[in-house]
């Protein structure tokens, strides 16, 4: 691994809780390799195209990165009505990561919904080079894992393949179709795909508790944080 860039961001609005402030670490980084990043994830940071970040906040500590224990994961009542919903109606077709209009304008339908609904800060992304350079450059080969319901595209997911887990990187939606619940249809084919594998672990990102955006993370039991010793406790479940 090459560290091109390296710094420490000053204090700014927290785009997680509305009240707080928040600081992050970031690092761009060129060669690296499945293994490397899944070493750096073990110690809190994620990453979004060839920019790796963790939390650096002073008085703050919600961030906690969250991980699913595959091998005894069990769907609750719900995500059982989800798979029943979208197996075999919803089509997914995992391939490299690409750029083409349809899923410019997904991202953006998606985003003005999240904005209007949950206050997210709306930054459309039109063109090309920006989409591709979140989703499309990435520092080792990165997998997309596109949702079609008959020939229409509905979802669009980002997965790293590391040695010993599958980790999600993104995924957006179109918000027409909230009622298929394809947020957690993407995490619940993610695990089925862990479990034919017999992948361990698939890592959520961060999980904040006071976050209504990811409270869904906390509901595929059990699952596991990671602390600040950089061990893992299970959290629930």
């Amino acid at each position: 691994m090459k560290s091109l860039f390296h710094y420490v961001a000053a204090p700014s609005p927290c785009g997680y809780l509305p009240d707080e402030t928040w600081r992050l670490e970031y690092e761009l980084v060129a060669g690296l390799t499945p293994a490397a990043y899944l070493q750096r994830m073990l110690q809190g940071w994620r990453r979004f195209g060839e920019a790796l970040f963790r939390p650096r906040c002073r008085s703050c500590h919600a961030c906690r990165s969250l991980r699913v224990v595959v091998d005894r994961f069990r769907p609750d009542r719900s995500q059982r009505r989800v798979r029943r919903a979208n197996a075999g109606v919803v089509r997914i077709h995992v391939a490299a990561p690409s750029v083409n209009r349809a899923k410019l304008d997904l991202y953006d339908r998606y985003h003005a919904h999240q904005a209007q609904v949950k206050g997210w800060p709306f930054h459309a992304v039109k063109d090309a080079a920006g989409y591709r350079q979140s989703f499309v450059d990435n520092p080792f080969p990165t997998q997309e894992w596109s949702y079609f319901l008959d020939d229409r595209l509905v979802g669009v997911g980002y997965v790293d393949d590391l040695p010993g887990a599958l980790s999600a990187i993104y995924f957006f939606y179109d918000p027409e179709l909230r009622q298929r619940s394809l947020g957690t249809w993407n995490v619940l084919s993610l695990l089925e795909c862990a479990a034919v594998r017999r992948v361990p672990h698939v890592y959520l990102g961060y999980y904040v508790a006071e976050c209504r955006s990811m409270a869904y993370k906390a509901r595929f039991v059990p699952n596991q944080l990671l602390g600040a010793d950089g061990g893992w406790r299970d959290f629930i479940g």
